[in-house]
């Protein structure tokens, strides 16, 4: 199964208030295993950065400047995505201005039936404690020593890890069966080996074991069960 991971960086919290997309960064995982396979860009928003929002991604108007516009990428980013399912962390928020920036440079939005939310997968799973990024890195033993500032593909990445440890694990990929992938041919995969399997064997004692027993048993000098 193929699905996304992404995570934006924005020029603030509303797309419909004027704020836009100013970075993506995805990784495509198949069976819960990253392939590889990255998409990454920076977009000029046309507009000046909030200093409260480069505090958090460190990007800049001098940075962006030279970049090109979302819609000079639009067509890449659709045929990276694909049809499969898109992973965010607090995904509303994500595929709020992922659908204003496709609408507004004449795109379909993307399906929220694709959405999975890792906030809503983890507050389900660790209710009461915390569920930012960080914290569930922690909590799950995810080094992030290197994220000093937010960065969309940085985030996508460790995002992917704690998306396979709320899904259950890396044992999640260790297939008993094969499994059939729907992916291109260029597309690097781990395949899971076909198992022969055995036959259960017997467990069930003997005549003669029975009989043993049975003698140990009468042999016992007062046995507590008869007390």
């Amino acid at each position: 199964m193929r699905e996304i991971v992404f995570d934006t960086e924005t020029t603030g919290v509303d797309p419909k208030s004027g704020d836009r997309m100013v970075e993506i960064g995805c990784i495509e995982l198949v069976n819960r295993v990253p392939t590889g396979r990255t998409f990454h860009a920076y977009f000029n928003p046309d507009c000046a950065m909030p200093l409260e929002a480069e505090r958090i991604h460190g990007l800049t108007d001098a940075f962006l400047a030279d970049k090109k516009r979302f819609h000079e990428h639009a067509l890449e980013l659709i045929d990276f995505l694909g049809d499969c399912p898109l992973v965010a962390h607090n995904a509303q928020f994500d595929f709020g201005f992922l659908n204003f920036e496709f609408s507004f440079c004449g795109h379909p939005e993307v399906d929220h039936a694709r959405m999975i939310d890792t906030l809503a997968l983890a507050r389900r799973r660790h209710p009461g404690a915390k569920h930012s990024l960080d914290a569930l890195c922690s909590r799950y033993g995810i080094d992030r020593s290197h994220r000093v500032l937010h960065g969309a593909l940085l985030d996508a990445e460790l995002l992917a890890q704690v998306y396979v440890e709320l899904t259950g694990g890396r044992q999640i990929g260790l297939e008993l069966a094969a499994i059939p992938v729907s992916i291109s041919m260029d597309t690097p995969v781990h395949r899971p080996r076909t198992r022969t399997f055995r036959p259960p064997r017997p467990h069930a004692p003997s005549v003669a074991e029975l009989a043993r027993h049975k003698a140990f048993v009468e042999a016992l000098d007062s046995p507590l069960w008869t007390q």
